[in-house]
């Protein structure tokens, strides 16, 4: 059975203008975060991505740094948060495809707390917890070749 209508060039137009101008809408205004939703991301993102590498401060800890407020805690685990806030701050400024911005990420991330910030490593580097190796790197004289892949 046949509908009765027939489909011509001026009603797919319209359906496509229509689905355009949905799209549009749903990006201007459905889809976007709330500025406090973003704040709570930015935080969890930071404090998870530190907590890996062994940093102690809470949640609350790094809101307070956030929010220009002191806070008590190790002075490493301070810097580390300071300067994944700059790095989230200048986020857009990175290329991801571009290996100065990611030795530029780098330093800013690794500032006050490495000698050769945004510079490849020159030594060996693992992970211990609990007086365990939990993790070695590879070795150093792969790292140029390892990140020269992530740039190709």
């Amino acid at each position: 059975m046949n509908p009765p209508y027939s489909i011509t060039t001026s009603i797919l137009k319209a359906v496509a203008t229509i689905s355009e101008k949905i799209g549009e809408v749903n990006a201007n205004f459905l889809t976007k975060q709330s500025p406090e939703l973003r704040k709570q991301n930015r935080i969890q993102t930071i404090q998870a991505s530190l907590g890996i590498e062994g940093n102690t401060l809470s949640t609350d800890q790094i809101t307070a740094i956030l929010e220009n407020k002191r806070v008590l805690g190790p002075w490493k685990d301070i810097q580390e948060v300071m300067n994944a806030i700059a790095v989230y701050d200048r986020l857009s400024d990175y290329k991801p495809a571009d290996e100065k911005s990611f030795l530029a990420a780098h330093k800013q991330l690794m500032a006050k707390l490495l000698p050769d910030a945004g510079a490849y490593r020159r030594q060996g580097v693992g992970i211990i917890k609990s007086g365990q190796v939990e993790h070695v790197a590879p070795p150093r004289r792969h790292i140029q070749r390892a990140t020269n892949n992530l740039f190709v």
